[in-house]
């Protein structure tokens, strides 16, 4: 079966930009540069995007385009025995992205609701008891919330929709239209939030530096991590979208555009963020660190309430907030199931509409868990345990694969014959021994704080039941590479 291909490097890019810039990049980086110092947070950031991002991302850029495979095959290719790393890594993303669907579809819901309702009264109220039907504990499963759930099957068909036509005529096109508009939301939100009273107030809050946060180690692990996890490394996509390219491709400018462009929109995205919330500040009276919160508070609760309060055009303001999202989290999501989807074609010789389908089966099934009352706290513990292990763990196995069984001089020279940026020797061990040495570091503090204090006030018994998704995804891997090809398909 004759391998696909991008049409254009453009095309390569962009739908690599797609897959980094996700719902992160918008309710998350602000924060986290807010609370680690503000300003001086931007230098163990850039110190973390040249020591692990890029040399890693080229890793994967390398590994895919030197053997034209997904990352089961890929990383066999390299190294015999070695299938079952590649299936983690996907088996990883797989995960997520059961979940993952279900947060877009909170913002496609709640997107809908905005444009024929407006603005509830009390947004906190409505998010979490009129959409999200919250339980009162992980204990209570509850009912399900219908709205979401029609909204995750709408969604899974939009990704369906996409990657059924293909890499070129779906997964570049689909990119070259989402990103393109997802960025003009962002400067529109950006360009908003700058003419409003009080803004400034909120973007010194943001980025006023405090270089004593240099001293606390936290600081530079958040900074490790949010680079690792925002620049989709780990998963296999970027080994996948890499196996797409033509023989003739500039992986070492291609990494570092792709990088480049994910923390600009992200650095970009906190302005919108912290001058809007300075706006609420200004007019509410409400002191700006008590407004300021992450992830789904900002987003669903504290961010509707302030473009609620503009002078004018608050719902369309809210409007391109909310299709933001949308078109950040499918940007990601296509690019997660490519890397099964590709996976599986690999390695059963499938039709992609097979592959496709056999994969939006198995999600279909597993996704409406998340649409229960209990939904939030069953993704608050499988997220904690598939992005904070999983990946970390996927990245190591894929780094002692890549780099010192198979040899990193050997990619380091293919990528050389084909990039204007040579690679030294330095990049090795970047990519070899640095990133290894600070994922383990994480995932092994993180390890500790659970043994001792627990996760997230859940009992024990919840905390283990999340914790088992590590030893299961090792099985499947191992399953996965046993098994032979089906022929007759």
């Amino acid at each position: 079966m004759e391998r696909e291909s991008w049409s254009s490097n453009l095309g390569f890019i962009l739908a690599s930009v797609g897959s980094a810039i996700g719902l992160g990049n918008i309710w998350r980086f602000g924060y986290m540069v807010y609370t680690n110092g503000g300003g001086a947070f931007l230098i163990p950031y850039i110190v973390a995007l040249l020591c692990v991002g890029i040399p890693l991302m080229i890793l994967e850029f390398a590994i895919g385009h030197y053997t034209k495979k997904s990352a089961p095959l890929a990383l066999e290719k390299l190294h015999k025995g070695s299938e079952w790393t590649g299936w983690f890594a996907v088996i990883s993303g797989f995960i997520i992205t059961s979940y993952y669907v279900v947060i877009i579809a909170w913002c496609l819901y709640y997107l809908i609701i905005l444009v024929i309702y407006g603005y509830p009264s009390d947004p906190n109220a409505y998010f979490f008891h009129n959409i999200l039907q919250i339980s009162s504990g992980v204990e209570d499963i509850g009912g399900v919330s219908y709205g979401i759930l029609v909204s995750t099957l709408a969604v899974w068909g939009i990704v369906a929709l996409i990657l059924s036509a293909g890499i070129k005529n779906g997964l570049e096109k689909a990119n070259k239209i989402m990103i393109p508009f997802l960025l003009f939301l962002i400067i529109l939100l950006v360009l908003n939030a700058l003419t409003l009273p009080g803004a400034l107030t909120g973007i010194e809050w943001y980025l006023t530096p405090d270089f004593s946060a240099l001293f606390n180690y936290n600081v530079w692990l958040s900074a490790f991590s949010q680079i690792f996890f925002s620049l989709s490394l780990g998963f296999g996509i970027l080994i996948a979208y890499a196996s797409y390219l033509p023989k003739k491709s500039d992986l070492t400018i291609n990494a570092v555009t792709v990088s480049l462009l994910n923390c600009g929109f992200s650095f970009l995205a906190g302005f919108a963020v912290f001058g809007t919330l300075g706006y609420m500040s200004y007019t509410s009276g409400i002191p700006l660190d008590k407004a300021v919160s992450e992830g789904i508070g900002l987003a669903f609760v504290t961010f509707p309430k302030a473009l609620s309060l503009l002078p004018f055009a608050s719902r369309l303001f809210g409007i391109v907030f909310f299709l933001a999202l949308v078109f950040a989290g499918i940007s990601s999501a296509v690019s997660i199931v490519e890397a099964s989807v590709s996976a599986i074609i690999d390695k059963f010789s499938l039709s992609r509409k097979k592959a496709l389908l056999a994969v939006l089966a198995l999600f279909i099934i597993i996704s409406p868990i998340f649409t229960t009352g209990a939904g939030l706290y069953y993704l608050d513990i499988i997220d904690h345990f598939a992005s904070g292990y999983l990946l970390p763990i996927a990245a190591i196995l894929e780094i002692i694969i890549a780099i010192w069984l198979f040899g990193g001089d050997k990619l380091r020279e293919h990528v050389n014959k084909l990039s204007e940026i040579k690679l030294g020797v330095w990049w090795k061990y970047l990519a070899g021994v640095v990133s290894p040495i600070i994922l383990t570091a994480v995932v092994f503090l993180d390890a500790s704080n659970v043994l001792t204090s627990g996760y997230g006030g859940y009992k024990t018994t919840y905390v283990i039941f999340g914790a088992l998704i590590i030893p299961l995804a090792f099985v499947v891997s191992v399953i996965l590479q046993k098994m032979k090809t089906i022929k007759g398909w």
